[in-house]
This record gives structure tokens, C-alpha cells and sequence, in this order.
């Protein structure tokens, strides 16, 4: 199955990929500036970079991505990768494209590969834990917004 690297032309998809996740997870509201996006991913600094997961049956049709950054374990000094967003459109779904997804990101780093889960996400933990990841005990995350 095809995963690739996200091209400037993949932006109004890569863009509309987060605004149906918002939805799926009840934020009906968000709308993405894709000028930003795009200055963030693609300009002359980007600051994250996306893998794009095609559609099996059809070449071409994006079905999913990976939005991610990288990241630096002190303790493991090694660069690893921030995975900040993970989503296959429903129709899409059981076609393994979410393993794929992961297994190319895990060719880019021997460190280690983070991301949050919503608490109660039952199908996701169940697949994250076949992939063999585990959740992160007695750590908590925090975020300090501006």
C-alpha cells in the first residue's frame, strides 16, 4: 500500500484529513488557515512534515495521514518522533493503511516514537497494543498554551 511523503499539492487534503478528524472527535468548528499550514510544513523553516497514506483500490486517492515532528530523547540521546496526528477516513479503515503509516515512521528512527490517545479510545489502544506499544505509566503529559 502506498505511503509517501506529503507534497505541497497535498495541503487542501492534508488540511481537510484534520478538520474530518476535529469532527470525528466532536470539534464541528475547527477550519484550518492554509496559508499557515502551508508556510508550516512547506515553507523555508517547516516546522512538522506528513506521511500520506493512499487508498488501496484507488492510486492516488489519499486515504490518511500521519502528521508528526521530530523530537530528541536526552536520556536516549537519539531523535525520535513526535507523532501528533494519526487518522484513516472511515471508509478506509481495515485496509492496514494505520500500520503502514506506522511502520514507515519507525524506518525513520531507531529512538522512539510518541503520541497521546484520548482516554477511552478502546480501537486504537487495541491496535496500538498489536503494533506492540504501550501507554506510558506514572508519566503525566502537560500543556501550556499561549
Amino acid at each position: 500500500m502506498p505511503v509517501r511523503d506529503a507534497e505541497v499539492g497535498d495541503l487542501e487534503e492534508i488540511c481537510a484529513l484534520i478538520e474530518e478528524h476535529a469532527v470525528y472527535e466532536g470539534k464541528d468548528d475547527l477550519r484550518l488557515d492554509r496559508a499557515e499550514m502551508t508556510k508550516y510544513l512547506f515553507g523555508p523553516d517547516p516546522k512538522a512534515w506528513v506521511l500520506i497514506a493512499e487508498a488501496p483500490d484507488a492510486p492516488g486517492r489519499v486515504a490518511g495521514f500521519a502528521f508528526c515532528n521530530w523530537n530528541f530523547s536526552t536520556w536516549m540521546a537519539q531523535p525520535g518522533i513526535w507523532l501528533d496526528d494519526l487518522f484513516i477516513r472511515p471508509e478506509h479503515r481495515r485496509h492496514g493503511l494505520g500500520r503502514e503509516l506506522l511502520m514507515a515512521l519507525r524506518t525513520r528512527t531507531t529512538g522512539r516514537i510518541s503520541w497521546d490517545m484520548q482516554k477511552g479510545n478502546e480501537k486504537a489502544a487495541e491496535f496500538y497494543k498489536r503494533l506492540g506499544a504501550h501507554p506510558v505509566h506514572e508519566w503525566t503529559r502537560y500543556a501550556w498554551e499561549a
